[in-house]
């Protein structure tokens, strides 16, 4: 098959023809139709993931068909049309029995625990826990646009910072995250100001419904923030991942607001300096998202198929596997200034 394949990490990516993973027992392989570009692939092939060992097949937002199943599997069949979490559980621990299964301690996740979706195929372990099967009515490229983004916002909002009809949303960073963020919010019944430096992707926010947009680069967001709410954002999002994004999310809200960590928050010692003095006055929430569990999504996936939610409009172009390396570079090529929309790799398209 071919894939994207780096054995260096931050050197050359190529189109390589490399072979297609096992079967699982109890897992299958699967047939990659579309996959989303994700500033989380990029960290991969930088190394900043320590779970990805070399040589390497980056991607985790997919969708396809399986090709071959395990003689353990018994809820799928060849020829289903399938998405997946990027992250899977075991179906075993106490986490996935409770139904936290990204939080899994034992969990995989293609792209970076082993070979990723940027490739014709890629195999997924304990597929009856893990896989979700897709509705016709669903395109593989919308489903790939669920992927880690769009799942993780969704899950953010609604479970873990449980955004209310009416209530300010302050997000920080409009790329795929926080376009997703935004698109969720809106759907709940949430007022939502949108910040970035970008004027494309400002743009996008307002196409997409955003109650106000501010440009960081040409005004100050926490004074804005604060005249248009009256008091304070009731909820923030770093949508990006950097300090600047993560403290100035905090620093919008009201008291007791809740500030929603979506963005990755890679630094060389895994420590992010945050304003904690405001965070004790003003009795804040601090909450992180790490993906959705597979028994999670047909609640999305049906507010998708009814037109409820339209991830759908995120994606800005779609390309073959040569086109998604030049894609893949530019997530660190814009480092601090987000891109809006998603790029969806198609592989059967080179």
């Amino acid at each position: 098959m071919r894939a994207i394949y780096f054995s260096k990490f931050g050197e050359e990516l190529s189109v390589t023809d490399v072979p297609i993973p096992a079967t699982p027992i109890n897992g299958v392989v699967i047939e990659v139709k579309a996959t989303g570009i994700c500033r989380s692939d990029w960290h991969a092939w930088m190394g900043h993931d320590a779970d990805v060992v070399l040589p390497h097949v980056p991607g985790h937002e997919l969708a396809g068909v399986v090709s071959a199943i395990g003689s353990g599997v018994t809820k799928f069949s060849v020829g289903d049309r399938v998405t997946v979490p990027f992250v899977n559980g075991c179906g075993k621990c106490q986490y996935c029995i409770s139904g936290n299964a990204q939080v899994c301690p034992n969990q995989t996740q293609p792209g970076f625990t082993h070979w990723g979706s940027y490739a014709e195929y890629l195999s997924i372990e304990n597929a009856d826990f893990n896989l979700v099967a897709l509705p016709d009515a669903i395109s593989f490229s919308t489903a790939a646009a669920l992927g880690c983004r769009f799942a993780t916002a969704y899950r953010g909002l609604t479970e873990r910072a449980r955004v209310q009809s009416g209530e300010w949303v302050a997000i920080f960073g409009c790329g795929g995250v926080g376009l997703s963020a935004l698109m969720i919010a809106k759907a709940v019944g949430a007022r939502v100001i949108a910040v970035d430096i970008s004027t494309v992707a400002l743009a996008k926010a307002t196409q997409l419904g955003a109650d106000d947009t501010i440009n960081s680069s040409e005004k100050d967001a926490l004074i804005q923030i604060a005249d248009i709410t009256g008091d304070g954002a009731d909820v923030a999002i770093d949508a990006l991942g950097s300090q600047a994004t993560s403290s100035h999310s905090i620093l919008s809200l009201r008291r007791r607001g809740r500030h929603l960590q979506l963005g990755l928050l890679l630094t060389p010692d895994g420590l992010t300096p945050e304003p904690m003095d405001r965070v004790i006055a003003y009795e804040l929430d601090i909450l992180g998202s790490h993906g959705m569990a597979a028994r999670d999504y047909p609640q999305m996936l049906e507010m998708v198929a009814s037109g409820i939610l339209r991830p759908e409009s995120l994606v800005e172009q779609t390309v073959g596997l040569t086109d998604g390396i030049a894609a893949l570079r530019a997530m660190g090529e814009s480092a601090g200034l987000t891109l809006g929309g998603i790029t969806i790799i198609d592989p059967s398209l080179d």
